[in-house]
């Protein structure tokens, strides 16, 4: 794949970096949110539920808060991704609120252009914009949605418009339209993916990467080489002057490892539902050993406080990550949250 032609680069529009001399510790953390809706739940249950984490997420320190689109599923209320963040950036200061993704083929770009920017518009710098090629749904939930490209080529010179409505002029480089709505906003762009391709994608738009690693664990390490050895810094997309790695994990961390086990089977059942084609809502946790254990979910930091952030820590240090983004499920909501503040305060 070529890099779209043009000029633009905004290697100062994302400023990331960690202090010389850092220790693991200070890898920031951040959290992907689905928004799930637990048996007996409705989805205004779920969203209430998710902004309530939203505001405690930004009280213990967490660097950002993405939400992640997905379609005809039972189990999950993070549809509308703009609005999500809009309301999760209303009740929150400082934490950043973004995208983890837009699928991208499911949206006409100019359209994503216009909300995102108006999104920056109303709450400032804290907007992220994660995109995915990915249809983050099944085939014939995509082909209701499908409004653009997932060909790696149109997917770059997609990256390339935005980059050019939320421009100084607010014009597409590839088309004399103008988005007024996100004129001068400068939202960064993330490219999400789960292998090599969207690695390598990623790497020659000198983009940063956010790696899907909490459900996708196959091709991490690959991945992750194939991003840096493929960065460039000479495309006109480019936002960074070095590679920039953003991991999942899967988390749990409760009182004792036991009960975090516990908990974590919610999401083991959910892996078991989406192999098995069995489209419920959120279960409550059972017996760790009445289900099998799921392969999918293997990159996970499941446990005490202790044992969760020695986990974080092993896995930060395979994979060199610049940042880690925590995905945690619970069919309690009180679960979640304290799954949250015992690893705030166990690594922050």
């Amino acid at each position: 794949m070529e890099a779209a032609p043009g000029g633009l680069h905004l290697v100062d529009v994302f400023p990331l970096e960690q202090p010389e001399g850092s220790s693991v510790l200070s890898v920031p953390l951040s959290i992907l949110d689905l928004v799930s809706i637990s048996e007996g739940a409705t989805a205004a249950d779920a969203i209430a539920a998710s902004m309530d984490s939203a505001r405690l997420a930004d009280q213990l320190g967490y660097e950002r808060l993405w939400f992640a689109e997905h379609h005809n599923t039972a189990n999950l209320a993070s549809s509308a991704t703009s609005l999500l963040i809009s309301q999760a950036a209303s009740v929150t200061d400082r934490i950043r609120v973004g995208s983890g993704g837009v699928m991208l083929p499911n949206h006409a770009p100019l359209m994503v252009a216009e909300q995102y920017g108006t999104l920056a518009n109303i709450h400032g710098d804290r907007i992220d914009l994660g995109l995915g090629r990915a249809p983050g749904t099944d085939q014939m939930t995509a082909r209701a949605l499908s409004r653009s490209s997932a060909e790696p080529q149109a997917f770059a010179q997609h990256i390339y418009d935005l980059q050019g409505w939320f421009g100084e002029d607010g014009t597409a480089h590839s088309m004399p339209i103008v988005s007024a709505a996100s004129t001068g906003t400068k939202v960064p762009v993330w490219v999400l993916g789960s292998t090599v391709n969207g690695a390598s994608i990623a790497g020659q738009l000198g983009l940063p990467f956010s790696l899907a690693s909490h459900f996708a664990p196959d091709q991490i390490d690959d991945a992750i080489e194939v991003y840096r050895s493929s960065f460039s810094t000479e495309a006109p997309t480019a936002q960074l002057e070095k590679p920039y790695v953003m991991a999942g994990i899967n988390v749990m961390v409760a009182d004792t490892d036991e009960e975090a086990q516990r908990q974590f089977t919610t999401v083991e059942q959910m892996f078991l539902d989406i192999r098995s084609g069995q489209s419920r809502p959120i279960q409550p946790p059972v017996d760790p050993d009445s289900i099998p254990r799921q392969d999918g979910l293997r990159i996970q930091a499941v446990g005490s406080p202790e044992t969760a952030k020695e986990q974080l820590a092993d896995f930060q240090e395979r994979t060199g990550a610049d940042e880690l983004i925590t995905v945690t499920y619970a069919f309690d909501p009180a679960v979640r949250n304290r799954s949250l503040e015992l690893l705030a305060q166990a690594w922050f």
